[in-house]
């Protein structure tokens, strides 16, 4: 069995028992036969790319979902290994931990904010809330015109609908976690 084959199989074996679908009940919504079904779950037959699409659309999920590699249950990120995007003569520095997802709808941050950092993120469009998590020193958001001060250990959150600053007044490095979530 080829390696699309086999992908093919476990991702249709998964979106089947995710549903809790009988063969069945998935030949039903598929129009594919419950042999048929069967045999691609086994990796006993190669489907064609129409039967593919009649899976899909049965199913309601996209063509790709049933050919991709599934995606690893454990994810490592590792601080060292990343580049960091940097701003404001690098004294505002982001490492992308997990980007966006649209299935999730979220994307993660770890940003550093350099003694002297003052940096100014226009304001998003339709309803996006940044989550903001310090992890070391202290941070001042500005949103409009109001200031908050957050240390280490706070967390808040806010629609990010407005424009607002980063800032680090201290002497000290800051550090914080960013999760942008797209409602």
């Amino acid at each position: 069995m080829n390696s699309i084959q086999m992908q093919i199989a476990e991702n249709l074996r998964n979106i089947r028992k995710l549903r809790g679908y009988s063969y069945d009940q998935l030949a039903n919504v598929t129009g594919v036969s419950k042999g048929m079904l069967s045999q691609i779950e086994k990796g006993e037959s190669s489907p064609t790319v129409n039967t593919l699409w009649k899976i899909a659309n049965g199913l309601q999920v996209s063509f790709s979902s049933l050919v991709e590699e599934s995606v690893p249950t454990v994810s490592v990120v590792r601080l060292g290994e990343k580049e960091p995007l940097t701003e404001d003569n690098e004294l505002y520095q982001v490492f992308p931990y997990f980007p966006f997802d649209s299935s999730k709808q979220f994307e993660i941050y770890y940003i550093e904010l350099l003694p002297g950092c003052v940096h100014t993120s226009s304001r998003h469009h339709g309803h996006i809330e940044e989550y903001v998590l310090i992890c070391e020193g202290e941070a001042t958001l500005t949103i409009n015109a109001d200031k908050y001060i957050l240390q280490k250990g706070d967390a808040m959150k806010f629609i990010a609908n407005h424009t607002h600053t980063y800032a680090n007044d201290t002497m000290q490095k800051s550090s914080l976690y960013l999760i942008i979530y797209y409602s």
